[in-house]
């Protein structure tokens, strides 16, 4: 082969060969029930390579389309079989307590607790799924008010005794005992049959999530008493992470926390249209109606869920978690506590 030759076959294959080659990312969300979350994630990570700049290459899921439980996304980030996952906090606890102290129940009465909340526990959030879970946070947020949707007739929380509620977190679980019903915890995706078929009597959930699963079809009563907030994160393994250069980390967050942004503001939007949809009531919007028995929460009710959070979830929480992280409650106090002035003894 003479000179020519050679410079032409060089040519032909830096010319085949893509100067920046595409990063695989391989992402799952919200189960699809969630329509307006998963609208929402499906949208951001088909965009995302576009605005950030960076060549990648998005292979996005929602949970139940490739069969995996919520409760196992931050296991599966940590091993790097996802790249990026979605998980609820407080599922995601079971395998660390320490998780679920940006959600304890009874402690953020509102939007505005929470956002404080969220802001003064984030970066020991970080920090321990890090360690424990060799994954980052990049988008934290609520999903909605925890409320109870119920196939018994009820007026109030005196009328849980003896019912058996589905939970999803242990400092639920501690409330429901706290109200003399029985805790039974299950997945989401396993709670409208149990709710057909009487193996509960009620579930928490959000009213967006109740509404999109179909839950009034198979529940009679509704209790809108926000208990907690089902704070949500997606979380990117570590080892991906730190492929990125400093720009297009910076350039990833910017992304992310706009997305962060639309998530709190699906949950103080679609909450209320939810509700009304649930219960038959006006402002209906964008969900499907139903016509349940609202059960409007009474004064006595918030005290009663107030008393259960003092005297049985926290003291509980922390036991829990000061067994396997000695600094919990120390930290906790001088986070969540400090801006909601509570003290862990």
């Amino acid at each position: 082969m003479n000179i020519r030759s050679i410079l032409a076959a060089v040519s032909l294959t830096v010319a085949a060969t893509p100067l920046y080659a595409e990063t695989p990312i391989r992402a799952t969300g919200l189960v699809s029930t969630h329509k307006f979350h998963t609208a929402l994630e499906q949208e951001f990570y088909a965009n995302l390579a576009e605005k950030t700049g960076i060549d990648l290459a998005i292979n996005f899921n929602p949970l139940d389309v490739v069969g995996v439980d919520m409760q196992d996304t931050l296991r599966m980030v940590r091993t790097g079989a996802f790249d990026i996952v979605q998980s609820t906090v407080g599922a995601a606890a079971r395998d660390d307590a320490f998780l679920e102290g940006i959600d304890l129940i009874g402690v953020s009465t509102s939007m505005e607790q929470l956002e404080a909340v969220v802001d003064a526990f984030m970066p020991e959030l970080e920090k321990r799924v890090a360690e424990k879970f060799n994954a980052k946070p990049l988008a934290v947020w609520p999903y909605g008010p925890q409320v109870f949707y119920c196939n018994a007739e009820i007026a109030s929380l005196d009328d849980f005794e003896g019912l058996k509620i589905r939970s999803y977190t242990a400092s639920m679980s501690t409330l429901i005992e706290a109200l003399g019903a029985t805790p039974v915890t299950m997945s989401f995706k396993e709670v409208y049959p149990a709710l057909q078929r009487g193996v509960v009597d009620c579930s928490i959930t959000s009213p967006t999530s109740g509404n999109t699963g179909n839950w009034p079809e198979v529940t009679t009563h509704f209790l809108p008493l926000g208990i907690s907030w089902s704070v949500n994160a997606h979380f990117i393994n570590l080892d991906k992470w730190n492929s990125f250069s400093d720009e297009e980390k910076a350039a990833l967050e910017t992304e992310f926390a706009s997305f962060e942004d639309a998530f709190w503001a699906l949950a103080r939007e679609n909450n209320g249209w939810a509700i009304a949809c649930n219960t038959g009531g006006e402002g209906c919007e964008n969900y499907t109606p139903f016509n349940m028995t609202l059960v409007e929460p009474s004064p006595e009710d918030q005290a009663k869920v107030t008393a259960a959070t003092m005297e049985k979830v926290l003291p509980g929480w922390a036991e829990s978690c000061n067994a396997s992280f000695a600094e919990c409650s120390e930290i906790w106090n001088a986070t969540v506590g400090a801006v909601r002035g509570i003290e862990l003894n």
